[in-house]
């Protein structure tokens, strides 16, 4: 067949060369780029030369670095989730040699990580690295620079993940790795243009989605190459073609990861698309596009990210059907895979260039105080009005809310399909759950949050009480289990088996213990405000982030276990669900009441350094979030309640129709077999 890949060719290119290519590519292409914009980078910092090796070292080195970072987090991807493993759990020679690559991508990355701290020790100061900087100055400077600090935290990161991921043999292991990996890129979403001058909310919210985005797509590429690659030229998978007279090579699994792989692919050109555009737009103006050397690197990104997205509908056409009708048919796939690696290295050197590019001066060069510290201005104090209205759209959850409820919707309307009912009661509790935390971080209540305690406080409430009481009602894991397709005997684990898998493991049981999703819950609150963090945070949108998220995780676990119907994997009694309730709520109204006690204001610095004239009486504002604290135990506790004596009605009467069907099939055996006890206890006692 001519769409097989000559096996001469592919022996003379061995899959690590392929990686290494890529990566040398991504860093060349990024020191050129860089270099051709050094001079204007120095003129708008004011900054001496810090020399060639930091000017033409630092972009090669960091592009490197993310070829490898996102090598890691395909490899780990494909291991877990593109190729299946064996019976018992452990990984396939595929997934284990996916893994094994991932885990030698993240001891280089963290080792270009720390080469990143240094050379951006000596960017930043204009130091000459070989002979101004030692070890200790560049250790005593990083912890007071963002961008080095942040690359600190990315080594780290880097080499844990490298170390867990060193003795690991089984699968279950594997997306837990992924995820390490994905945390490796956070730090690189809080630093650099997009972390800093006006809109950088929306800025850095949207390079977060488009690393993240962008890592699973070109990683998981690389990785499905690799594969192709190790698969079809190794010695052990050879197949003799029997009517073509000619040795050929059988890749296993590639059909199965081929087409995993473009499922996933297609929604992650679509998030770093939308996500790319609106980052463009909050940095420059349209008809920078042609006029800056700025401009003029995005289109670059705009034409690649284009060509790959066209290479991609190609692979689907031509690469995954091919792999689909004969799976010795893995030229085409191959052929657009290697077009698309190179893609990717031009890409990420452009990328990296565009980091160390100046970036057109905003419209407005005297932004106000709120501008520069929350990304936007305030029009004055909170009123209902402001509340309901002014609207600031949170690209990270709010986007989370609506694509929730459309899946959530979509699998509904495929059980109704088929003619399977799902209660409508599920249904509004989730829809009202994914409007309400839209609300919550979108509306004014998420305008005005980062700027005012008690804004914060009626958010935090809102996103660890009353949402997740909404979004655990609607059982959508229930849900899930129903409408995934269950995967026949004998064929690899998909969506619904991965979600199994997850319900049933040690992490889940551990998490869904009373007394851990208890303390998750309460003990948050108190170590947060009370212990001395958010006062440290309260200017970081990515601590912010995270709280916002914590509030979310912790509520959703707690009335999961208290009120969930989804099943837990720690059962408990009705008694006991009770008892956790009664046991974590006057916690949480104490904790108001210490909070209106308190003479200190929480976060003073960062308020005061809003300079809301509006806003002075910052004691009085948290006294109020105090008081939003105390009282809003009332409306979860009654709804909680309700619930559970919802939920022991429907035990009982299930119990009771399940002792009645077997009565019925047994003529009453339990209630004859009682009759026979009493009337042998009445015989063997001659006074009852």
């Amino acid at each position: 067949m001519t769409s097989l890949v000559d096996l001469g060719a592919v022996r003379r290119l061995p899959y690590w060369s392929v990686l290494y290519c890529v990566a040398l590519l991504a860093g060349v292409t990024a020191a050129a780029l860089a270099g051709l914009a050094l001079a204007d980078a120095l003129t708008e910092t004011g900054l001496p030369d810090p020399g060639p090796v930091t000017n033409y070292g630092l972009p090669f080195v960091k592009a490197s670095g993310e070829i490898a970072a996102v090598t890691a987090t395909g490899s780990f991807l494909f291991a877990a989730f593109m190729v299946p493993p064996q019976t018992g759990g452990v990984l396939d020679v595929a997934g284990y040699r996916a893994l094994r690559v991932g885990t030698v991508a993240s001891g280089f990355w963290a080792v270009c990580a720390v080469l990143m701290v240094a050379l951006t020790v000596s960017d930043i100061s204009g130091q000459r690295l070989s002979t101004q900087l030692s070890p200790m100055d560049i250790w005593s400077v990083a912890g007071v620079v963002d961008v080095a600090s942040a690359w600190r935290w990315t080594a780290v990161a880097a080499f844990v993940v490298t170390v867990v991921s060193a003795p690991v043999l089984r699968w279950s292991w594997t997306p837990v790795l992924f995820i390490g990996s994905l945390v490796t890129l956070v730090p690189l979403a809080l630093t650099g243009h997009s972390s800093s001058g006006g809109s950088h909310d929306v800025a850095t919210n949207s390079l977060l989605v488009h690393l993240v985005a962008g890592a699973v797509w070109a990683g998981g590429l690389l990785a499905l190459l690799v594969h192709a690659l190790r698969g079809i030229g190794g010695r052990r998978r050879r197949f003799h073609a029997r009517n073509a007279g000619d040795d050929r090579w059988v890749v296993p699994h590639a059909e199965l990861a081929a087409r995993r792989f473009s499922a996933v692919a297609l929604w992650c050109f679509v998030a770093m698309a939308l996500t790319g555009m609106i980052n463009a737009l909050v940095r420059i103006r349209p008809e920078d596009l042609v006029r800056t050397d700025y401009g003029w690197l995005i289109s670059a990104k705009v034409a690649a990210l284009g060509a790959l997205g066209y290479l991609g509908w190609q692979q689907r056409r031509k690469g995954v059907a091919a792999l689909r009708e004969d799976p010795r048919a893995g030229g085409p796939l191959i052929r657009l895979a290697l077009v698309e690696a190179v893609i990717f290295g031009l890409t990420f050197g452009v990328a990296v260039a565009l980091g160390r590019t100046p970036p057109p001066p905003p419209e407005n060069l005297n932004p106000s105080i709120p501008a520069i510290e929350i990304g936007y201005d305030l029009s004055g104090p909170p009123t209902l009005a402001r509340v309901l209205f002014e609207w600031r759209f949170d690209l990270l959850f709010g986007t989370a809310a609506l694509v929730f409820g459309v899946a959530y919707l979509a699998a509904v309307q495929r059980l109704r399909r088929r003619g399977d009912v799902w209660p409508n009661g599920r249904v509004l509790a989730w829809i009202l759950g994914c409007l309400l935390l839209l609300w919550t971080t979108s509306s004014g209540i998420g305008r005005y949050m980062p700027a005012m305690f008690s804004m914060h406080m009626v958010a935090h409430m809102l996103l660890s009480m009353l949402v997740p009481i909404l979004l655990v009602l609607g059982a959508p894991v229930t849900l899930a289990l129903r409408a995934l397709p269950a995967v026949r005997a004998g064929e690899p684990p998909g969506p619904r088996e991965w979600l199994l898998a997850a319900l049933h493991s040690p992490v889940s049981r551990m998490l869904t213990n009373p007394f851990v999703a208890t303390a998750l819950f309460v003990i948050g609150f108190y170590g947060l405000y009370l212990g001395g963090i958010f006062d440290a945070v309260a200017g970081s949108h990515a601590a912010h982030i995270g709280m916002n998220l914590h509030f979310l995780l912790s509520g959703y676990l707690f009335y999961w276990v208290v009120i969930g119907v989804d099943p837990t994997p720690r059962p408990i009694p009705p008694i006991a669900k009770l008892a956790m309730v009664f046991a974590s709520l006057p916690l949480h109204a104490f904790f108001g009441v210490v909070l209106m006690g308190t003479r200190s204001v929480i976060g003073g610095d960062f308020y005061r350094s809003l300079q809301l004239d509006w806003h002075t009486d910052l004691l009085g504002d948290q006294r109020l979030g105090g008081g939003i604290a105390w009282a809003a135990g009332e409306v979860p506790l009654v709804v909680v309640l309700i619930a559970l004596l919802v939920q022991w009605r429907r035990s009982d009467q299930r119990t009771a129709r399940r002792l009645d069907r077997a009565a019925d099939r047994d003529d009453d055996a339990d209630l004859a077999a009682y009759n026979r006890m009493l009337a042998e206890l009445a015989r063997r006692d001659p006074r009852h």
